[in-house]
This record gives structure tokens, C-alpha cells and sequence, in this order.
């Protein structure tokens, strides 16, 4: 198993020739696609691509924290995060 992540324009560049399409294309695409992410995911709208992932906006609560160099205790504000989920062709396909 190799450890090497794939970067954006080894995407760009695999997608392209799957697909038959030019890397300018594949990366305009990608482009749009995590524009909606972005911006729906902000809006606290879930996005699902069935089978594959789903994106959606988390919510902390505030709460006490320690400062890990002096041990004071500190307020963390409440904040949002994101989580992403696999869906079950992408668990399917770790699986194998």
C-alpha cells in the first residue's frame, strides 16, 4: 500500500484522460463543485453525492479549555466545523 497522496493536478490530469476532456475543463469543473460546497456547506446545507461522500456544517458548543504552556483555563467560543462522511461505493471500494 503506498502512502502517497495525489495531489490536485494529478486529479486533474487522471480525470482528464478518463474522461476525454481537456485538464482546463476537469479544473473548472472541480472548481464549481467545491464553490457549492463551499458556499451550500456555509449556508448549514448538507451536500450529498449518493454513494460516494456527503459534506455537511457541524456546530461546537463554548467550553472551557486549558492553555497547554501556562495551564490557565481558558472560554472557547462555540463554533462551526465541517464533517465529511464516505459513502458506501467509496467504503465499498476501501474495503477490497
Amino acid at each position: 500500500m503506498a502512502d502517497k497522496a495525489k495531489n490536485r493536478s494529478e486529479l486533474v490530469s487522471e480525470v482528464a484522460e478518463k474522461a476525454g476532456v481537456t485538464q482546463k475543463q476537469v479544473s473548472d469543473v472541480l472548481d464549481g463543485v467545491f464553490d457549492v460546497f463551499s458556499t451550500s456547506v456555509s449556508k448549514g446545507e448538507k451536500v450529498t453525492i449518493p454513494g460516494w461522500l456527503s459534506v455537511e456544517r457541524t456546530s461546537r458548543a463554548a467550553r472551557t479549555g486549558r492553555n497547554p504552556q501556562t495551564g490557565e483555563t481558558i472560554q472557547i467560543k462555540a463554533g462551526h466545523s465541517v464533517k465529511i462522511s464516505a459513502g458506501s461505493k467509496l467504503k465499498a471500494a476501501v474495503a477490497k
